[in-house]
């Protein structure tokens, strides 16, 4: 079938505002936008520039906005799109060129959730055992790949960089639940701030745009949740 691709572009170091290229190309059905564009920097223009890894929708690397939406070009397939397929780059991060944008801001929230087991225990001679119960209490939030889809749909992080942010909070959650883990309350204080969770107001963007079907914000609420009256 002919395609037409428009790209939101942009190179800072040349260009004084972004601009949008049109490319049109035979793709297959069952192609996939990340196809498309592989194609175009491959037989049309070389400057075409965007993240790719996995091409397998785990890496996360290929998150941009594709018709309007929070999407990994390596999941979506051009026949649910149709002939006319737009892509620009994340919402809210600075853009690096085209479709990259730095994502160190949204790596330093997630850093500062301390998104690791803290434990101090003696520990056990072979691991620390935990029932299917217990595991099946954070189970969901475990399947974060880090794409930043879920943040930069994020109104409440449109109109404050400053906030943690849907992927971090996830991540804190990850660990809260996990009862393995003693830092519970150190990453429930970092959230309990104006920037953390309580700048969330449930509008689930963030749930339409994970890429991995996370109920994210569920995962925000039960937080919240154990805020006020701890963790059940």
């Amino acid at each position: 079938m002919k395609v037409k691709v428009k790209v939101r572009r942009f190179n800072p170091e040349k260009d004084r505002r972004p601009y949008w290229a049109e490319y049109r190309l035979d793709a297959q059905p069952t192609d996939r936008v990340l196809d498309c564009l592989t194609q175009i920097k491959d037989q049309q223009d070389g400057t075409l520039t965007f993240r790719r890894s996995c091409a397998h929708g785990i890496c996360g690397s290929d998150a941009m906005v594709i018709n309007g939406r929070n999407r990994l070009a390596c999941k979506v397939l051009v026949r649910d799109l149709g002939k006319n397929i737009v892509v620009e780059p994340l919402r809210g991060l600075p853009v690096i060129k085209d479709l990259t944008v730095d994502m160190e801001p949204f790596f330093a929230k997630y850093r500062a959730i301390q998104p690791f087991l803290i434990n101090d225990e003696e520990p056990p001679f072979a691991e620390r055992l935990q029932s299917p119960e217990a595991r099946a209490r954070f189970d969901d939030t475990t399947k974060c790949i880090l794409c930043a889809a879920c943040t930069t749909s994020c109104p409440s992080f449109w109109a404050s960089d400053s906030y943690y942010g849907p992927a971090a909070i996830v991540q804190a959650h990850r660990f809260i639940f996990d009862d393995r883990d003693r830092g519970a309350q150190v990453r429930l204080a970092i959230l309990s701030d104006g920037d953390g969770v309580w700048r969330c107001r449930t509008i689930y963007n963030c749930v339409e745009a994970c890429p991995r079907e996370i109920d994210v914000t569920r995962a925000i609420g039960e937080v919240k949740k154990a805020m006020l009256v701890g963790i059940g």
